[in-house]
């Protein structure tokens, strides 16, 4: 049974956004908030931030507020930062790289243990002290070494394959940012899919959305 029952997507989504935001406000000294200034802050209604954290135990007192570092702690906790999974990246190219670099990975629950390429050019290269090593070797490390989740950054085209060795090797857990929705015949597997050209155009679409807002409120 797990933890937490019927928690909705939406709502574990905007968890990790809680979780920045409290801790920017234990950096500036803030110790307590209500949920009216929450909302204030993020945008979200103080009903719905009530009902976000219901979802997990009442954490404030009405007419108290929140304590703002237990909540960022029990917060912390709730998405399992602590735990500290053991995580290879596949694709030293730029972006696996840009990722192995800037990401924060143990202040978000893992650590990396592995980098893989391909690419003779790229094999024995060192990213964030760690030695790219050649993935046909993936078998071996991951047989020596306890692995919990992979980070796909390679072509989409190769990602399926990859996957099914890896799910082969009892790794069953994906962060894919390889422009491809990762669905494989297995019912057991963990994806999050990442879709920055997706994001990007997000953005492009509320920009023109504005600026056709603009030009009507001008014409008329």
């Amino acid at each position: 049974m797990h933890k937490y029952e019927n928690i909705s997507d939406p709502v574990i989504k905007r968890l990790p956004r809680y979780y920045r935001f409290l801790g920017e406000l234990l950096e500036k000294g803030v110790t307590r908030i209500s949920s009216k200034q929450l909302s204030d802050k993020m945008g979200f209604t103080a009903s719905q931030i009530r009902q976000d954290l219901n979802c997990f135990g009442g954490f404030g007192q009405q007419g108290y507020g929140y304590s703002v570092e237990s909540l960022y702690n029990e917060i912390g906790n709730i998405l399992g930062l602590d735990h500290n999974y053991k995580a290879i990246l596949i694709g030293a190219g730029n972006l696996g790289k840009a990722v192995a670099i800037h990401m924060s990975f143990e202040k978000r629950g893992f650590s990396l243990i592995g980098i893989f390429d391909n690419d003779p050019a790229k094999i024995g290269t060192t990213i964030r002290d760690l030695t790219v090593t050649d993935l046909d070797d993936l078998e071996k490390f991951c047989t020596e070494n306890k692995t919990d989740a992979a980070i796909f950054c390679v072509p989409k085209t190769a990602v399926a394959a990859i996957a099914a060795r890896l799910h082969a090797l009892g790794v069953k857990n994906y962060w894919n940012f390889s422009h491809y929705d990762l669905t494989i015949d297995f019912d057991d597997i963990i994806v999050e899919n990442v879709h920055l050209n997706d994001s990007l155009m997000i953005l492009c679409y509320r920009i023109s959305d504005a600026n056709d807002a603009q030009h009507l409120s001008e014409d008329q």
